[in-house]
């Protein structure tokens, strides 16, 4: 049981990238679409480039929306609206015309019974007239609209004419007591009538309501059907009208019932396959190139988490509306990871993450090779994120590249620009402005993942820093090293394209070491005391070496970051303090070399062989006497040439022409240093 614990505790690091390995995968093949890939790929008005296509099974011919849409609009607007009578308006009515009638016609001198048979004719009046039912006055009708009326458990479609309007009523009066000659007493009717008429039929709005989303709700989805073996599409034909929409039918039928049947989990395993192999590449590239993140499980575990943030994102667009898919910010992801780590990252993270969203997205060839063309505009154009007008302007060429690819796609397959889709070109200017959320979320990510970028650097750069006022106070000479060297490293930086905010701060915070000792180093020692003649070869390069050792510790007890302090470990790389080893070799040949010998490791990118260069040009420049632009030449190329001899950049992905470069740069600072001027002849 302890070997099995002590096992798990060496490669716990090892245990947790597989399981974010395999967590990722699943993850991802989770969010992929439930449907399987239609494998002939079409496009509305082009040429079919396959062979004759004909049916492989029976399938139903869906709808476009358009058709869906419009058998929707043309049942709302056959739709009728429903009323419901109210029985108890009518008996309140009736209630009222008994207990009324004697007082509205007691002027009138008539007996007992024309009284009676008066009373009779106004209830059969108002018996027709509740029976047609009345309603108020609406203009929102005419007579020829067919409504539906229900009275009780009953239900009759009527025309809305049929009922009694009440600015209708005194014509229906009228018309009554002309019939029975009583028209005679039509001012009495007429006020009777009047005062007590209440429509008892309404509109319901509910009843109306349901009923038309019961019948929106039985539009079918399909029209027709097709035959297995039915030819679809000849090679040649052109892809149009039903055509296309049989295809799309087919596409459609044919990922439902490839994801449905027995074949689902060799989909899955299908997908799973490819996820991983495109994680298990990413994971090489980490090992290969980037080492010191890929031990970093904090950092292997944020560049997984932006490729599933990207994919999520994808996805949920392509399921809202695959016409939207641009709208995606996806050069969020190579411009943060670039902030975070270096272009080269960056971009190979971004090209297996468009790779992967090709399964998923429509025209997918047309997709990848506008976003890889975009993440490649991307890393080449923002070379300073900390100055935020490198952002705006990066942010513009990449709409711009945007625009210019999706325009010569679109002529390349129309033949003309005529009916180019101009929202298109919409989605691309909101996925610039998307794209400059990069800002915020680099802080946010900061905090997060603990991670240093290029905006905290130039924080960090602020010489008035509690670690720098500190360096400055206990260690001037040294203070004053830093500063130089940091101004040549920045303008080497400069000169080759390389991160000169990251050189500046490593170049600053290298030598802070020396605090401890800072009497044992040379540009520290104001006297001609040296305290190395009490000291042995040895016991001095140890204190030599220490400072890159206590330069470590002490960096990473003031939470400076890793990229910062990876400068402190480099600077020296795997060198040796030459003058003491020469020392103890003249009294002893059997000395052993790496008790002289920095333990490493060698610079691992651009920056840091800028910083080691730099740093040794500057120190060992401080024992020229009298230089001149030749002595200057040599200095510089002697020193950086031994470098390249003892192999201190193999790891650094750093060309020879970008070294002369370097080289340049730094004889131009040293001669400006030294007030050097050309002489002219006479």
């Amino acid at each position: 049981m302890k070997h099995i614990l002590d096992n798990f505790y060496k490669n716990q690091s090892l245990i947790y990238k597989g399981f974010l390995f395999i967590a990722t995968i699943v993850l991802i093949v989770y969010l992929f679409p439930k449907g399987g890939k239609f494998k002939y790929d079409f496009q509305k008005g082009k040429l079919w480039q396959y062979e004759t296509l004909y049916a492989p099974f029976d399938f139903a011919i869906y709808k476009t929306d358009a058709e869906i849409k419009s058998d929707k609009a043309a049942i709302k607007a056959n739709h009728p609206d429903y009323f419901r009578y109210e029985n108890a308006v009518r008996d309140a009515v009736f209630n009222g015309y008994d207990e009324k009638f004697s007082s509205y016609f007691s002027s009138e001198n008539i007996s007992n019974g024309e009284l009676k048979q008066l009373q009779s004719y106004g209830k059969e009046l108002l018996n027709t007239i509740y029976e047609k039912g009345v309603v108020q006055n609406s203009t929102d009708y005419n007579g020829d609209k067919v409504v539906n009326v229900v009275k009780g458990n009953e239900e009759r479609t009527i025309l809305y004419g049929s009922f009694v309007k009440l600015s209708q009523l005194d014509r229906v009066i009228t018309a009554f007591l002309s019939e029975k000659n009583i028209t005679e007493y039509k001012e009495s009717y007429s006020s009777i009538y009047f005062d007590i008429i209440q429509p008892n039929v309404f509109f319901d709005e509910g009843l109306t309501q349901k009923t038309l989303e019961r019948e929106i709700a039985k539009v079918t989805t399909t029209r027709g059907n097709i035959d297995k073996g039915k030819r679809i599409v000849a090679k040649g034909e052109v892809v149009e009208g039903e055509k296309y929409n049989i295809l799309n039918s087919l596409r459609k039928e044919y990922q439902s019932k490839l994801w449905n049947e027995n074949n689902y989990n060799w989909i899955v395993f299908g997908y799973t396959i490819l996820v991983g192999l495109t994680l298990f590449m990413l994971l090489l590239f980490l090992q290969k190139y980037r080492p010191d993140v890929f031990i970093n499980n904090n950092k292997v575990t944020f560049i997984f988490f932006n490729i599933l943030v990207m994919i999520f994102l994808t996805t949920t667009v392509v399921k809202f509306n695959a016409q939207y898919v641009y709208v995606v910010p996806l050069c969020i992801m190579p411009l943060i990871l670039k902030a975070f780590f270096d272009p080269r990252l960056g971009l190979f993270t971004h090209v297996l993450t468009v790779l992967l969203l090709g399964f998923i997205v429509p025209n997918s060839f047309e997709y990848v090779f506008l976003q890889i063309i975009a993440g490649i505009v991307t890393i080449q154009t923002i070379s300073e994120l900390h100055k935020r007008a490198n952002l705006f302007i990066s942010v513009g060429q990449i709409t711009l590249v945007y625009i210019i690819a999706y325009f010569a796609f679109y002529v390349i397959h129309e033949g003309n620009f005529e009916t180019i889709h101009w929202v298109t070109f919409g989605l691309f200017v909101l996925n610039g402005l998307a794209t400059l959320a990069a800002f915020p979320l680099i802080y946010i990510y900061e905090k997060l993942f603990s991670l240093v970028s290029d905006v905290s650097l130039l924080e960090l750069s602020d010489t008035n820093s509690k670690l720098l006022k500190e360096l400055s106070d206990k260690a001037p000479g040294t203070f004053h090293h830093s500063l130089q060297v940091a101004n040549l490293a920045e303008a080497a930086a400069n000169e080759i394209g390389a991160n000169s905010m990251l050189v500046r701060v490593g170049a600053l915070y290298h030598d802070i070491g020396k605090m401890n000792n800072p009497a044992y180093f040379t540009e520290n020692q104001t006297t001609s005391v040296n305290p190395h003649n009490e000291l042995s070869p040895v016991e001095s390069a140890k204190i030599i070496i220490n400072h890159v050792i206590e330069g470590i510790e002490l960096a990473k007890k003031n939470n400076l970051p890793d990229r910062v302090i990876d400068f402190i470990r480099t600077h020296h790389g795997t060198s040796l303090v030459y003058y003491f080893y020469r020392k103890a070799y003249e009294v002893d040949e059997t000395v052993n070399r790496e008790d002289f010998q920095y333990p490493g490791p060698i610079p691992y990118s651009k920056e840091t062989a800028i910083l080691m260069m730099s740093d040794s040009v500057e120190a060992a420049s401080k024992s020229l006497k009298n230089p001149t632009f030749t002595t200057i030449n040599q200095f510089v190329d002697k020193i950086i040439n031994k470098q390249i001899e003892e192999d201190q950049f193999l790891n650094a992905n750093i060309t020879f022409k970008e070294i002369e470069s370097i080289k340049k740069v730094l004889k131009q600072k040293l001669t400006n240093i030294y007030h050097l001027r050309i002489e002219y002849p006479e």
